[in-house]
């Protein structure tokens, strides 16, 4: 199987670093390149039949597709496509890693007992399996490494580099031993310091919709910002833990220039993980500016002025608050 593949195209998250670990071992493929989910949705990025894609949307075409959200496959029905017709996997499980790590097992392959180690890490990080903001906050192997990942870049470059760095040794080591390695502990230590910062930013920006009597919903507001912050929307539990749900709302650019258009991204609290039961990724869905998971998707608003912008946002916020209440 291996010869037919000659690189692993995967998400640019922890999720896709490990799942592309897991492909490496399996496939004995070196080549690996990150991208996001957007990237391929717009077919911006060149990929045939000799390319495994993980954690991904599904593209034209490719030789395997691993994958584990819901908002794919309804996309791959509205596109026709049956998942008979796709070689590899998709499942409903809490991380793409899991998807690929239980494919190849089922196909003969004998991974490392650290490798399903490294995986049930990753079904917790990725699926946001937290039972409590003290458990989310724990400095495990697996948080420790997707911090590291989140750690800030000076460019693109910068960060697959760094992604592609991890490859390799999340493939061949324990997971213990990749976040006491002197590279990855640089950047764990940069993240620790960007989210003292983070904190400071969301007790600027952050409020509740003024109809949100309950309190269940925080807004994070950067669209005043000429540049986007970069802001961990789960540490908003940490000054408002009563909040079910967080809505980052942040600018878009276009070649670096600030547009009218902005985007939302939103989640469930780990209070919330535990105590209701809302769908996300069909809020989005219903308003038809996004898509993702139960817990976590994201969405896209386009506006013509400064003033059409502001009108968008007041009623994107109101419906996504309507439609929240809606949901049992």
């Amino acid at each position: 199987m291996e010869k037919r593949f000659y690189r692993i195209i995967t998400h640019n998250d922890m999720d896709g670093v490990v799942s592309a670990a897991l492909c490496s071992y399996a496939l004995k493929i070196k080549r690996v390149y990150f991208t996001s989910p957007s990237a391929v949705s717009r077919g911006i990025i060149s990929i045939n039949e000799r390319d495994v894609v993980c954690d991904l949307p599904y593209p034209l075409v490719c030789g395997l597709w691993f994958d584990h959200h819901e908002g794919n496959l309804e996309e791959l029905k509205l596109r026709g496509i049956s998942l008979e017709e796709i070689k590899g996997r998709f499942d409903l499980k809490p991380s793409c890693s899991r998807v690929v790590f239980e494919f190849f097992q089922e196909d003969g392959v004998s991974f490392p007992l650290y490798l399903e180690e490294t995986v049930k890490e990753t079904d917790v990080v990725d699926g946001f399996l937290y039972s409590s903001i003290e458990d989310w906050r724990k400095e495990t192997p697996g948080k420790l490494l997707d911090n590291s990942i989140k750690a800030s870049d000076s460019d693109l470059k910068e960060k697959q580099a760094y992604l592609r760095y991890l490859v390799p040794l999340l493939r061949d080591h324990p997971l213990e031993e990749v976040v006491k390695d002197e590279r990855v502990k640089k950047r764990i230590e940069k993240y620790k310091l960007e989210e003292e910062k983070m904190l400071r930013l969301i007790e600027q920006d952050a409020h509740f919709l003024p109809f949100d009597t309950e309190k269940e919903l925080v807004v994070i507001d950067l669209s005043r910002h000429n540049r986007r912050p970069w802001v961990i929307k789960q540490l908003v539990s940490l000054i408002y833990p009563e909040a079910l749900a967080v809505i980052e709302i942040f600018p878009v650019f276009e070649r670096e220039i600030k547009t009218t258009n902005f985007g939302i991204s939103m989640s469930l609290t780990v209070k919330a993980k535990n105590s209701v039961s809302k769908d996300i990724g069909e809020i989005m869905r219903q308003l038809n500016i996004g898509d993702g998971h139960k817990g976590a998707a994201g969405g896209f608003v386009k506006a013509r002025s400064k003033v059409e912008m502001l009108k968008k946002k007041e009623e994107v916020l109101k419906r996504i608050y309507e439609l929240w209440k809606a949901q049992m």
